[in-house]
C-alpha cells in the first residue's frame, strides 16, 4: 500500500505591527456599546461639566467676526449650565427642535428618495458596470479617491451617493467592497476642505478671512481663489496619498472578499444586455431634461433660482443652498427613466417602492441622529466648545514660536479640535480674529493661515463620530460585514487619517518655506 503523502498545512501570512495595531483598535472600539449608549452618556456628561464650569466661572473674552454682518465683534462667553432653570427648560422644551433642526437628517433622507429609485432599479449598477469597463483597472482606486475630493462641490451628496457607489464598484470586480468604501470617505471626508473648483463654501471662509485681515489693515484682502494654487496641488497629491494607502496598505489587511447571500441580493435586478442599453439610453434623455429644466431656472438673468439681490448663482443662491434637491432628483428621473427603459420597473407603483424601501433603511439611522442632534445641541449650548477653542489659541499666542512653528501648531490645535467641533465655518468664525493678524505680524501671507486651517480641519472629520455621517458609514460598513461597528470604521480610517495629515502638514510647510503663490 503506497504510503501517503504528508500535508504540511501553510502557515497564515505573519501580521505586521500596523496590522495588529489596526486589528486592537477595530476589536476595542466594536466593544464599545451601541452609539446610542455612547451619546447618552455623553450628554450626562456634558450635564455634569456644564454646571460644575459654570460654578467655577469658566469663561473666555475674544474677538469674533459675525458671519452676517461682518463687523468685528467682542464677545465674553461663558459656560452655561444644563441644570439651571433656563438649561433644563432648553434640555425640556426645545429636545423636538433640536432634532427637527439637526440638517443631516433632512438631507439624508430626500437625497435616499432619489438614490433609492436609481438603486432599485439597477441604474448604479448599470453605471458601475460601465465605470469598470472604462476604466484601467489599476486606475479605480485612484478615480474614486479623486472623485471622491471633488465632490465637495455639492456639499455632503459624496457621503450619500459616492461611498455606497464606490463599495459597489469594488464589489463588482471582485475586489473587497470595505475598501472601495475607505478610499471613498478619505477623499470625500478627510480631504473636504480643498478641491480643484471653486465651491459655495470658499465664499464664505473668504469672507471671515477678510474681515479678520481688516483687524490689521482696512486696505488688503484675499479673493475667492486665495488657496486655489495649493488646493490643486493637495488635491492631485492625497489622491494619489489616499491611493497608495488603499492598494498598500488597506486592501492586503482587510484581504479578499466573498459576499453573503444577503448582499448579492440587495445588488438590484440585472437586465439583460439590450434592456440595458436601452435603459441607459432613457436614462440619458432623462437627465437631459432634468437638466433643461433647471437650465432655465438658473441660467437666464432674473432666474428663480439665483440670488434675488446679487443675481449670483455660484455662493449664497437657492441653487447652490438646495442643490441636494438637483442631486435627488437628478437620480429620481433618471433611475426611473432607467426602470422603465430596461423593464425592471413597470410603473409608478414601482417607483414609489423604491423611495419607501429606501426610506425604510434609514430607521437605525435616523434613530441613532436623535442622540447625535441632542448631544450636538446641549453641547453648543454650554459654550464649552467655544471656551475651550478661544483658551487654547491665547494659549498658543503666548508660547512666542516662530510663523513655521505656529503654522503647523495652529494646524494640530484645528486637527484635535476638529474631533469635537467639526463644523468648517464655526471654528473658522473664532480662530480667524486671532491666527490671521497674529501671524500677519510675522509676515505670514493669510492665504497661508486660511490654507493651514483647511489642512487642520479636514483629516480628523474620517474617524469622529461628532461627524454627522459617520454613523451611515458605519451602517454602509455593516451592510458588507457583519457586526462592523464604530472600531471597523475608525480602524480603516486611522491610517488614511494620520498619513493624511502629516503629508499634507508637510506640503504646507515645504510651499511656505519656497514662497510659492497660494492663489490668484
Amino acid at each position: 500500500m503506497a504510503e501517503r503523502a504528508r500535508v504540511t498545512p501553510i502557515a497564515p501570512p505573519k501580521k505586521t505591527g500596523l496590522e495588529k495595531i489596526l486589528d486592537t483598535v477595530e476589536r476595542v472600539g466594536n466593544k464599545v456599546p451601541h452609539p446610542a449608549v455612547i451619546f447618552v452618556l455623553l450628554i450626562v456628561a456634558v450635564i455634569i461639566l456644564s454646571h460644575l464650569l459654570y460654578m467655577a466661572g469658566f469663561s473666555a473674552t475674544y474677538e469674533t467676526i459675525n458671519p452676517d454682518t461682518h463687523q468685528v465683534e467682542q464677545v465674553t462667553t461663558k459656560a452655561q449650565s444644563l441644570l439651571t432653570g433656563d438649561g433644563i427648560r432648553f434640555m425640556y422644551a426645545d429636545l423636538i427642535r433640536n432634532f427637527m433642526s439637526f440638517t443631516a437628517i433632512g438631507v439624508i433622507i430626500v437625497a435616499m428618495l432619489g438614490v433609492g429609485v436609481a438603486e432599485t432599479s439597477g441604474l448604479i449598477k448599470a453605471l458601475i458596470r460601465k465605470l469598470v469597463h472604462v476604466a484601467p483597472p489599476a486606475a479605480l482606486t485612484y478615480i474614486l479617491v479623486f472623485v471622491g475630493i471633488v465632490s465637495s462641490i455639492a456639499a455632503d451628496a459624496g457621503y450619500l451617493v459616492l461611498i455606497p457607489l464606490a463599495a459597489a464598484a469594488f464589489l463588482s470586480v471582485g475586489r473587497n467592497p470595505l475598501v472601495g468604501l475607505a478610499a471613498s470617505f478619505a477623499g470625500v471626508s478627510a480631504v473636504f476642505s480643498v478641491n480643484i473648483l471653486i465651491k459655495p463654501l470658499d465664499g464664505i471662509l473668504t469672507g471671515i478671512t477678510n474681515d479678520a485681515i481688516h483687524l490689521m489693515n482696512p486696505n488688503l484682502s484675499v479673493s475667492l481663489t486665495a488657496n486655489f494654487w495649493f488646493s490643486v496641488a493637495s488635491v492631485l497629491m492625497l489622491t494619489v496619498v489616499c491611493g497608495l494607502i488603499t492598494d498598500k496598505v488597506m486592501e492586503p489587511r482587510l484581504g479578499p472578499y466573498k459576499p453573503p447571500k444577503e448582499v448579492a441580493e440587495e445588488e438590484g435586478p440585472e437586465a439583460a444586455p439590450a434592456n440595458e442599453s436601452r435603459g441607459l439610453k432613457w436614462a440619458a434623455w432623462g437627465l437631459l431634461g432634468i437638466l433643461a429644466i433647471f437650465a432655465l431656472l438658473t441660467i437666464p438673468r432674473g432666474a428663480p433660482l439665483r440670488n434675488p439681490e446679487t443675481g449670483g448663482l455660484i455662493g449664497d443662491s437657492p441653487f447652490m443652498n438646495g442643490l441636494i434637491v438637483f442631486i435627488a432628483l437628478v437620480f429620481l428621473v433618471a433611475g426611473a427613466a432607467y426602470g422603465f427603459g430596461a423593464k425592471t420597473m413597470k410603473g409608478s407603483a414601482d417607483v414609489i417602492k423604491a423611495m419607501e424601501k429606501a426610506v425604510i433603511g434609514l430607521g437605525g439611522l435616523i434613530f441613532l441622529l436623535f442622540f447625535i442632534s441632542q448631544f450636538i445641541a446641549l453641547f453648543t449650548y454650554t459654550n464649552l466648545a467655544t471656551i475651550s477653542a478661544v483658551r487654547v489659541g491665547d494659549w498658543l499666542e503666548t508660547l512666542g514660536l516662530g510663523p513655521i512653528a505656529l503654522l503647523v501648531g495652529f494646524v494640530l490645535v484645528v486637527t484635535v479640535l476638529n474631533l469635537f467641533i467639526t463644523g468648517i465655518i464655526p471654528k473658522w468664525a473664532i480662530f480667524a480674529p486671532v491666527f490671521v493678524p497674529l501671524l500677519m505680524r510675522l509676515g505670514v501671507q493669510p492665504g497661508a493661515v486660511l490654507a493651514a486651517y483647511r489642512v487642520g480641519d479636514s483629516p480628523t472629520n474620517a474617524i469622529t463620530p461628532m461627524m454627522a455621517y459617520f454613523p451611515l458609514i458605519v451602517g454602509f460598513a455593516a451592510k458588507y460585514q457583519k457586526g462592523a461597528g464604530v472600531g471597523t470604521v475608525v480602524a480603516m480610517m486611522l491610517p488614511y487619517v494620520i498619513i493624511v495629515q502629516v503629508v499634507w502638514m508637510v506640503l504646507l510647510v515645504v510651499w511656505q518655506l519656497l514662497g510659492l503663490p497660494w492663489g490668484f
